[in-house]
């Protein structure tokens, strides 16, 4: 019997030297071997400072009952390269091994477990990495079942559903169960056994197909499908977006929401295509699998750049940390300059000649203001909204563009091609569950970011009035199909339009904006961009577009252009998501009350202009409008990283509100809209809209110029008759007919 024994031990040692001698079969894994080496490494890997830190995770995860652990591949490389290697290439086969040596460890550091907790848990095994993210158009047939890292946008959702790790089966005949039949993870499934294996002494032989699942005996984790989409950066010109299905299972599950830009590590894994109607298809398809990923790790993107690795780093790493305050030092040493207002500014559409005021408004949009939470549970938006209303040529576009690139989180859309579940949330059925489930918009996906419309007046009404929750409330509530929800969408709103006759007309004031007057009400700074007609200043822009054209290859090829005091795009998209995640400014006590005094004078400074005009006028500025100010104030402090908003800042605040929304106001730009109509006007256009209902009856036709002519001679204004005339057909009550000659009453 001795000799059995050492033909035993015999026999496992050369089982485990065999790779080590270098066996035969290449791919043939030492299972035992790599297990005492990760057992090893769990144990023994420490940090310059005797910091042993997986050991010491791993016992305050599992008695804080957190029944996981987080791995960097690039300290297990340092511990040994080759395993490294090997996790990489054969994951399947290793991952379980790690998730092994995890649990025997925990057995060993966690010794006396109080009473009815002898038994050790399993442990999931989260892998990170800091090598660069590959695009999903990258993954080819070549690697599947290889550690791969991923960046995108998580645009869907599943519910959470159960995946049965072990199996329980019983024989529909003799009653016979299998236990512990284990399931490879994944989003492959189990095939149940055609026959029944059972001892059939003294019976009849079981059917065909006799097994059933015993669900009560299953042991089961928690799982979550999620699809990932690719950043809108790295989709090649003219190509639609690739998605990608992502598997998550434990403690993964209910990290990410749509809208949120991941990282993410997994195996390159493929799954049977779903089944189809027809089984002719199913059998001439049998070779064809789908490609998914099986997620073993996830880092969240704060700032939405999936470029740059310190960003999707973990705070724990020691070269992030180095990497991560040396840009603090810098960023700290920019707040602190005199004029970093007017460096980022000058940095904002560097290429775009003039536009100072709206530049400066377009950097308060990007920093932002500071987002409250009051007493009673209520929140005040901190995100700033801008408006560019006025002559096309005048790049509008090309600002929106720009903002798109510099903002951490950017999404840009045209107005034309954006309906209301595009911008804010659709619900969808599930192909494979049947079940609905809710897909995020361009205003859920840029939570925490700016939205850029373009052709905002192109938009349809009903459209528009959907995102009028996004830009006040910042949330989007959602009451279809059974799914009540509510997502969040603080982001800020940039948007572009045009007057309705193409260039703006002075003489028609109003009637160049088609908005409702709740839109623009939400809107913190509405510019008026003219194309006006001056010589000198028309022979600086030509000078300064030559420029650009001439210089474009060489400014191209240089990332940082020093020379006018500008900072680069990828460091002021750094800069600003730093002071963004670092800074919540509040008003100061003396601002405050300058601010007050500001406010009360603007509400009673419109009696000499009631004086001078004989008709009273409404009051321009609101209590949205203060807030709106407060708001620009603070983004002001925050380019500072200042704690609190002083004098200056407010003084500029109130100037950019006046050069914009102000302005604009004054002119007589945005009469009709919300706090801009007076009560005589208002009283004028009811008479109007009464008289031109008794003049013709629904269902009758009658020429506009005849209403027109009628209306004054009764002396009342041509242009407010005109007015309650595009009113009324907004509403839908009256149509153009005959070339737009003829006016038809709906109702």
């Amino acid at each position: 019997m001795s000799g059995f024994d050492d033909m035993g031990l015999f026999f496992v040692d050369t089982f485990s030297t065999d790779e080590i001698n270098g066996g035969n079969d290449s791919n043939k894994i030492n299972f035992m071997n790599i297990k005492k080496k990760l057992k090893d490494f769990l144990r023994v890997f420490h940090t310059g400072n005797f910091n042993y830190i997986y050991r010491d995770s791993l016992r305050n995860n599992y008695n804080s009952g957190r029944y996981w652990l987080e791995v960097d591949l690039k300290d297990l490389n340092s511990y040994d390269e080759e395993l490294g290697e090997l996790l990489k290439k054969q994951p399947t086969e290793v991952l379980p091994l790690f998730e092994d040596a995890a649990k025997e460890i925990v057995d060993e550091i966690t010794r006396p477990r109080p009473d009815g907790e002898e038994q050790v848990k399993n442990v999931q095994v989260m892998l990170r990495s800091e090598a660069n993210p590959i695009y999903i158009r990258q993954l080819t047939a070549d690697q599947v079942a290889k550690l791969f890292k991923v960046s995108g946008i998580v645009v869907a959702a599943s519910n959470i559903r159960a995946k049965a790790t072990n199996l329980t089966i019983q024989c529909r005949s003799c009653r016979s169960t299998v236990p512990n039949i284990p399931v490879k993870p994944g989003l492959e499934g189990y095939a149940l056994p055609r026959k029944c294996n059972a001892d059939q002494s003294g019976r009849l032989k079981c059917p065909l197909d006799p097994f059933f699942v015993l669900p009560d005996s299953c042991k089961c984790v928690d799982s979550q499908v999620l699809k990932l989409q690719e950043t809108p950066e790295n989709v090649p010109n003219g190509e639609m977006p690739r998605h990608m299905q992502l598997y998550v299972d434990r403690y993964l599950c209910d990290k990410i929401v749509p809208g949120n830009r991941v990282t993410v590590t997994g195996i390159y894994s493929i799954k049977k295509a779903s089944a189809s109607k027809t089984g002719l298809k199913e059998k001439l398809n049998i070779g064809i699998r789908q490609p998914y990923l099986r997620v073993v790790g996830i880092q969240i993107d704060s700032d939405g750049s999936s470029t740059t690795n310190a960003t999707q780093a973990q705070i724990g790493s020691s070269s992030f940390l180095t990497t991560r305050l040396e840009e603090e030092e810098e960023f700290r040493r920019l707040a602190k300059q005199s004029d970093i207002y007017d460096t980022v500014c000058k940095s904002v559409a560097p290429s775009i000649y003039g536009f100072h005021d709206i530049k400066k408004a377009i950097a308060c949009l990007l920093f932002g203001g500071s987002r409250k939470r009051l007493p009673d549970g209520l929140t005040r938006r901190g995100d700033i909204n801008v408006l560019l209303l006025g002559d096309p040529g005048t790049a509008k576009s090309q600002l929106l563009k720009f903002v798109e690139r510099v903002a951490p989180i950017g999404v840009y859309t045209s107005g034309k091609g954006s309906s209301a579940a595009g911008l804010t949330a659709s619900v969808i059925r599930d192909p494979s569950s049947r079940n609905f489930m809710i897909e995020g918009g361009a205003m859920v996906l840029a939570d925490g970011g700016v939205v850029c419309i373009d052709e905002f007046d192109k938009m349809r009404e009903e459209d528009r009035v959907a995102i009028h929750e996004a830009m006040e409330q910042q949330t989007i509530s959602i009451a279809k199909a059974g799914i009540t929800t509510t997502l969040n969408s603080r982001c800020s709103v940039l948007a572009a339009a045009n007057s309705i006759f193409g260039r703006w007309d002075d003489l028609k004031g109003d009637e160049n904006i088609d908005f409702m007057p709740t839109i623009l009400s939400r809107f913190d700074m509405i510019f008026i961009v003219r194309d006006e007609h001056n010589e000198a200043r028309d022979s600086t822009l030509a000078r300064h577009v030559m420029n650009v054209h001439m210089n474009a290859t060489h400014n191209a090829g240089s990332n940082q252009n020093q020379t006018n005091g500008e900072i680069s795009l990828e460091f002021l998209r750094k800069y600003i998501q730093f002071c963004r995640a670092k800074c919540g400014p509040r008003l100061s006590e003396q601002a405050a009350e300058k601010l007050k005094s500001q406010y009360v004078l603007m509400r009673s400074g419109t009696l000499a202009h009631e004086r001078d005009t004989g008709k009273r006028v409404s009051i321009p500025i609101t209590v949205r409008q203060l807030e709106a100010v407060i708001r620009v104030s603070e983004s002001l402090a925050k380019m500072r990283l200042a704690p609190f908003a002083n004098d200056q800042d407010v003084n500029e605040a109130l100037r950019l509100f006046n050069v914009s929304t102000m302005s604009a106001a004054m002119s007589g730009n945005l009469n009709g809209v919300e706090g801009f109509t007076s009560q005589e006007d208002q009283e004028q256009l009811q008479r109007i809209e009464k008289q031109i209902r008794r003049r013709f009856v629904v269902g009758s036709q009658v020429s506009e110029h005849a209403i027109v002519q009628d209306m004054v001679k009764q002396r009342y204004s041509e242009k407010a008759v005109y007015k309650v005339i595009q009113t009324m057909i907004r509403r839908g009550e009256v149509q153009h007919r005959a070339q737009r000659k003829l006016l038809f009453r709906i109702k």
